[in-house]
């Protein structure tokens, strides 16, 4: 079932959803400054690239209180964004029963969009 949701969701504008996360990805790998949150664009771009089946877990990493800035700066320049539209698309497809399933990846998508540092994107195919 994971896989037919997938390929739906790709129909349906996953693909380009998360050919625009890796392009803004690759943007911001031309600054030095742009490389952490680029990485963590490239996250998002693979589970909207993946996201039946992919779970979000906390990272084991040991940047400990540099999470907390980290987030408020991606909050500041763009996250809200993000997170707004993948929220709006979610109550979007609220609306009817067969878009249920394809809201709970957008309000799993809004959760990672507000404060990636930190967490890690499990994909299981």
């Amino acid at each position: 079932m994971r896989l037919i949701g997938n390929l739906i969701w790709w129909i349906f504008g996953g693909l380009e959803s998360a050919i625009g996360y890796f392009m803004g990805s690759l943007a911001l790998c031309f600054t030095i400054i742009g490389i952490p949150v680029a990485l963590q664009t490239f996250k998002i771009g693979l589970m909207c690239l993946w996201p039946f089946g992919s779970e979000i877990r906390s990272s084991g990493s040991s940047l400990g209180c540099l999470y907390f800035p980290l987030n408020l700066l991606w909050l500041v320049c763009g996250g809200f964004w993000a997170f707004f539209c993948h929220v709006l698309f979610g109550f979007l497809l609220c609306l009817t029963i067969v878009g249920i399933p394809f809201a709970k990846q957008h309000f799993k998508l809004a959760r990672i969009s507000l404060a990636p540092f930190g967490k890690d994107v499990v994909l299981k195919f």
